[in-house]
């Protein structure tokens, strides 16, 4: 049977997001919520966070070796981040930025499964192609870009130009699609012009990922199959879906592949399983030799592991 072992020899450089996270056990939704008080919550976790910078330690945590390139703020949270990598066997790539602090997050988990950010990270939305040292990408790979609506210097012309120069490289390339702040406020026109920023960049990228309503309005779509076949005519190679409790997709040459998910006996971990997921699919992308379902399953099972509270990655 497939295990993770299959995972050592990988190698992943992530570029993206790095922050403080503060994570509530799920939460009751109600407009209990909105009124003065107080709402007790079973646990409440200090965690590193951003969608990068925890793909990055999942991928350590499996057996890869993986490069993180991010910017922190020139004070006690960024270096603490920074010995966090360090620690978990990342090799760092932060730049230290002295004119910006280093941002935290609130994660609120609901028991209906939805999630919702509360954000203040300076450090991230000033990240630029100038912030990145290419050295990173010397030696092969694959390349995930993750946290891609946040940095608004990536948004205007960098994130085309690491994909190209990770291409140059020989690196295969990978794109989160995850929910972009703006979506719930900006006008409609910002919002456009943003995703159309996303679009120009696909035929750069080998694996999109995101999860089912992330990719819908990416693609201004109501249904699925819909976005998936956007995506591929927009230049991605492939999709990776995020299908929650039905398991995960793989969409590529019009085909969508589908595992169920592994199951899972108690939730301990409600945030990153989609981060995780990813990882899987990314550190097994050339590897040829390994059947799309195998690769499915394994993702899945390890997902399960995570969320029981077997896998501190």
């Amino acid at each position: 049977m497939l295990d993770e072992s299959v995972f050592r020899g990988s190698r992943l450089c992530v570029v993206g997001s790095i922050c403080r996270d503060l994570r509530t056990a799920p939460l009751t939704p109600g407009e209990h919520l909105f009124q003065d008080g107080e709402t007790p919550t079973d646990h409440i976790v200090e965690t590193i966070g951003g969608g990068a910078a925890n793909s990055a330690l999942a991928a350590a945590g499996l057996g890869a070796e993986v490069r993180f390139a991010g910017k922190v703020g020139d004070d006690a949270l960024g270096r603490q981040l920074e010995q966090i990598l360090a620690s978990r066997g990342v090799r760092s790539f932060v730049r230290r930025d002295p004119r910006v602090a280093t941002g935290s997050s609130l994660a609120l988990s609901f028991t209906t499964g939805h999630r919702h950010f509360i954000c203040c990270q300076p450090n991230n939305y000033t990240l630029s192609y100038d912030d990145v040292d290419l050295s990173m990408l010397e030696g092969g790979g694959h390349l995930l870009r993750g946290d891609v609506w946040f940095a608004e210097p990536m948004l205007a012309g960098g994130n085309a130009r690491l994909l190209e120069a990770a291409r140059r490289r020989g690196l295969t390339t990978s794109l989160d699609i995850n929910w972009d702040p703006q979506w719930n406020s900006a006008p409609a026109a910002v919002i456009r012009a943003r995703k159309e920023a996303v679009r120009q960049v696909l035929p750069l990228v080998d694996l999109v990922h995101g999860n089912v309503r992330e990719l819908n309005l990416f693609a201004d779509s109501d249904a699925l199959p819909v976005a998936l076949a956007r995506l591929t005519a927009w230049g991605a190679r492939g999709v990776v879906v995020h299908l929650g409790a039905e398991g995960a997709g793989y969409f590529s040459r019009g085909e969508l592949l589908t595992e169920p998910a592994a199951p899972v006996r108690q939730h301990v971990n409600a945030t990153g399983c989609g981060d995780l997921l990813s990882v899987c699919l990314m550190l097994l992308f050339d590897r040829d030799d390994i059947p799309l379902s195998e690769k499915l399953r394994l993702a899945n099972a390890i997902v399960a592991q995570y969320i029981e509270g077997q896998r501190p990655l």
